[in-house]
């Protein structure tokens, strides 16, 4: 079998204004980025109001391992077996950080034969957009501290300034640093540290933003401190907010690429699923839901992650309402959830979890139960699709096609797009057009009036399983700040482990009857969510004993090598 790379430099790619073209998108609205990667102008939404929207699709997971369970994978490959059955579809995904990318994960194109294109590109620089939001995030920073340095005026207290400052790199070592060291004239010294970008707010305001004129509103809201006297400091405040914005103009417009078999998909995006509501964006929907019969889409980690606030979130501002979900599980990841075996990013796989052990999956499946159980609350149908490795057996996955079955999935199939692109998803395709055209009775989790920490309760009792929440002395004194400033109709953005259903990341399965601890809450104003934050939460990764990117490198002819 051929490395991802390999297989993708090896891929015949169609020029994008024929990809383009084929999708109905006038040539007038192409910013071509080279040969293969176009930006799409947003005057193309004026053209799409009054078309009909096609059926929106989005794929989550149960809860993942560290190695991941195949959900990008999916997403594309279900996206080409839609085409490959004659249904006009778009692929809608996020752009991956360079962290993770050169760290412990390597790239987020998919794999084997369900990848997008050019891989390479889509895996590194791309077109800039996460560039051009760390630059915005960090001009917001020197504007904040020039303004104290420079007199104070608006009497910001240097204790309560909450804005980081960004780098899209994974970099534990500036997770806490103290900036303005030197003389006077250096700046006055503070606490501080790093994040990587794209857990910056400005990447969550550009995929949840629905126009220019939206996202310059958003970013004028963004609260960066507090002053003396308890008042909120906003980025208009600091006058930086048309400077930051100028710095997205490129960004917004979403981005245009193609799958290995030439489906068209935008990427556009990437926030955080654990910090932030880790969807692409609204605006790349919006386009895609107009030119096509399919949109499929994923959100970032399990359903309790991603998911949940894709339909609490995402599509609470968007007003999209999903046809069908899609929920992607493995084999070993089902036995892992047995809590018998653990699974290291980066380390060889317990030889165990590649042999046949029903009883293994019987005591993991639970997660699964959850997870189709967390998505039919929101009244979508599901169809689960079991990414096949070939370890797997026969018996093993008719256990789980039939548990899925009893559990309320709508049709549970295998995926095989990894080693046969769209022919190895044409059961799930099928499975998809059906559960999509079934009458659904979608409702959002709990009602924005509601109280802040009723609509925590709300989360954690109904989509974690908690039995009651701890909140600190700091989460307490902020619910009634935030309050007590008009900030309590905001939709809950939970921040918090993606490899549990928990906060814990070692209680595997279901678990139940455990205390949600919240030790703080902050605002994301400017996004328009608040972020409560259960249990410990790393904003800035940090890299393995082996980073991925040892083994990236570039041979005599420019070629990329390594990249995975």
């Amino acid at each position: 079998m051929l490395s991802d790379i390999e297989i993708a430099q090896k891929a015949k790619k169609k020029p994008i204004e024929k990809i383009a073209r084929d999708l109905g998108i006038d040539k007038k609205y192409l910013i071509p980025y080279g040969k293969y990667i176009a930006k799409i102008d947003l005057g193309i939404l004026a053209n799409l109001k009054n078309r009909r929207k096609g059926k929106y699709i989005v794929v989550t997971a149960i809860t993942p391992t560290p190695l991941g369970e195949g959900k990008t994978v999916t997403t594309i490959g279900l996206s080409m077996a839609l085409n490959r059955l004659g249904k006009l579809t778009s692929t809608c995904i996020r752009q991956p950080s360079l962290g993770p990318v050169f760290g412990i994960k390597g790239g987020a194109a998919g794999g084997g034969y369900s990848q997008v294109l050019p891989m390479e590109d889509f895996n590194l620089n791309f077109t800039g957009d996460v560039h051009a939001i760390g630059l915005s995030h960090n001009l917001a920073a020197a504007f904040l501290d020039n303004s104290v340095f420079k007199g104070n005026l608006l009497n910001i207290n240097p204790d309560k300034i909450y804005w980081r400052r960004v780098l899209d790199v994974s970099d534990r070592f500036l997770r806490n640093v103290k900036v303005g060291l030197g003389t006077k004239e250096d700046g006055i010294p503070r606490d501080t540290g790093f994040d990587i970008t794209v857990a910056s707010e400005i990447m969550a305001i550009l995929a949840l933003s629905s126009s220019l004129t939206d996202m310059r509103q958003r970013i004028g809201k963004i609260v960066l401190a507090d002053t003396f006297t308890d008042l909120p400091v906003t980025t208009q405040d600091i006058k930086a907010a048309g400077a930051m914005s100028v710095l997205l103009k490129d960004a917004i417009k979403p981005n245009l690429i193609q799958t290995i078999e030439n489906t068209p998909c935008f990427v556009h995006a990437g926030p955080f699923a654990n910090i932030a509501h880790g969807n692409s964006s609204i605006i790349a929907d919006k386009i895609a839901l107009g030119l096509s019969e399919y949109v499929v889409t994923e959100a970032g980690f399990g359903a309790d992650c991603g998911a949940e606030k894709f339909f609490d979130i995402k599509c609470r501002v968007s007003g999209f309402v999903p046809d069908a979900a899609v929920i992607v599980c493995s084999i070993r990841a089902l036995k892992a959830h047995s809590g018998r075996f653990k699974v290291v990013a980066g380390m060889p796989l317990n030889p165990c979890l590649e042999r046949e052990d029903i009883k293994a999956i019987e005591e993991g499946i639970c997660n699964l139960e959850k997870q189709i159980e967390n998505v039919l609350l929101f009244g979508i149908p599901v169809v689960v699709a079991i990414n096949r490795f070939s370890s797997d057996t026969e018996k093993e996955i008719e256990f789980v096609q039939k548990k899925a079955r009893e559990f309320g999935a709508y049709d549970c199939c295998v995926s095989e797009v990894w080693l046969k692109g769209s022919g190895g998803a044409i059961a799930l395709a099928q499975a998809v057009i059906k559960a999509s055209s079934l009458l659904k009775k979608f409702s959002f989790l709990y009602q924005l009036d509601l109280p802040i920490k009723e609509k925590i309760k709300i989360i954690a009792a109904k989509i974690y399983g908690a039995k009651d929440i701890e909140y600190s002395e700091l989460a307490e004194s902020k619910i009634k700040l935030f309050t007590e400033r008009g900030w309590i109709n905001l939709p809950i953005c939970m921040a918090k482990t993606h490899l549990s259903l928990s906060h814990d990341p070692n209680l595997k399965g279901r678990p139940k009857d455990f205390i949600l601890p919240i030790r703080d809450i902050r605002a994301s104003v400017g996004a328009g969510f608040l972020y409560p934050l259960a249990g410990k939460m790393q904003t800035m990764p940090g890299l393995p004993s082996h980073p991925v990117g040892e083994k990236i490198d570039i041979d005599e002819e420019g070629n990329i090598i390594g990249l995975s």
